[in-house]
């Protein structure tokens, strides 16, 4: 059988070639996970829109969920490295990491 089209050496297409993006996979999972939750993705989108940092008591009333479960998105955003908290006095203030999110547009970009 000498079938050109079965010889071992031909090939139908261009070899892929990954994106230098993806090196960081392991980055783009974490961030992806972070906002595969529809609260977290508000709380981003939040956050995004407003361009500075925002007090949690300002959050809260714009979910309808209670506050440990708000604090328990917060802090998921946080380890993703999504956003940054600042104490001030007894309250919390929270900031997009811009950085973080540029990582993901390049990626989809």
């Amino acid at each position: 059988m000498n079938d050109p089209l079965l010889a071992s050496d031909a090939t139908c297409c261009a070899p892929l070639r990954p994106s230098a993006a993806i090196a960081n996979a392991t980055d783009l999972v974490a961030i992806a996970k972070a906002l595969a939750d529809p609260v977290r993705l508000q709380i981003v989108d939040l956050l995004r829109a407003q361009g500075a940092a925002v007090c949690v008591c300002d959050l809260q009333p714009r979910f309808d969920i209670t506050q440990p479960t708000l604090s328990h998105h917060l802090k998921r955003l946080r380890e993703a490295g999504l956003v940054t908290v600042e104490r001030r006095q007894q309250w919390a203030y929270y900031s997009l990491v811009s950085e973080r999110m540029e990582v993901l547009a390049k990626w989809l970009s």
